[in-house]
């Protein structure tokens, strides 16, 4: 993918079509390699320019009026992405579209928006185990995470640990353009602390809500 300069893809792309089979198999996927080397390092960019600009904020736990930070819980620090920001941006919301429609077509999940943050965790910041949909809300079908870290090491922590069916833990090491896609209510995980700030951009495709699917 580092030869594409226009980051919306076909949905039929081969890396795509891994991702949908991943998903119906087993019910996530990793690549190592989805994004390119130059967009990884722009979107990290991005993210810290933000960060020192006070832009990002500590980001909260629960929803509506139940909101509230709570650091023993998670620690990371967030700003959502907005169509027409910063182009980096776009290229990387252009893409995810591209990844939209492809779980449409495989998986008829009914797929209607994408949403997503940047989220910076410190040194020594994590986030408890969890899963990504609400009680109360149900439309968060689809969890993607891209990493945004350069010369990340075993030793620097900061593992998505994924907790699998029959009891298996799985570490996903946060190296850069990394992407892990999971079910949103199926899949509890957590982030493990680390020794070094710590990028991601973290999202959710979502539909319409209250809707019976099957996979």
């Amino acid at each position: 993918m580092d030869t594409m300069r226009a980051m919306r893809i076909s949905p039929d792309h081969p890396l795509l079509l891994r991702i949908v089979d991943d998903l119906a198999e087993r019910g996530w996927s990793q690549q190592n390699i989805f994004l390119p080397d130059t967009l990884t390092r722009e979107l990290a960019l991005e993210c810290r320019t933000r960060a020192v600009q006070g832009e990002l904020a500590p980001a909260a736990v629960g929803r509506g009026p139940a909101q509230e930070v709570r650091e023993g819980i998670r620690g990371d620090h967030i700003q959502w992405l907005e169509a027409g920001q910063a182009e980096p941006c776009d290229r990387y919301l252009d893409l995810m579209e591209s990844l939209r429609q492809a779980l449409n077509r495989g998986l008829f999940l009914g797929l209607e928006d994408y949403e997503s943050h940047f989220a910076l965790y410190p040194p020594g910041a994590f986030y408890l185990k969890h899963v990504d949909r609400f009680r109360d809300d149900d439309k968060r079908m689809v969890s993607a995470v891209v990493y945004l870290n350069d010369g990340w090491l075993p030793e620097h922590g900061g593992q998505l640990r994924m907790y699998l069916k029959g009891g298996v833990e799985y570490d996903v090491q946060p190296t850069g353009g990394c992407l892990v896609v999971f079910l949103s209510g199926d899949m509890p995980h957590e982030v493990m602390p680390s020794t070094r700030e710590r990028l991601s951009l973290t999202g959710w495709f979502r539909r319409r809500g209250n809707e019976p699917f099957e996979l």
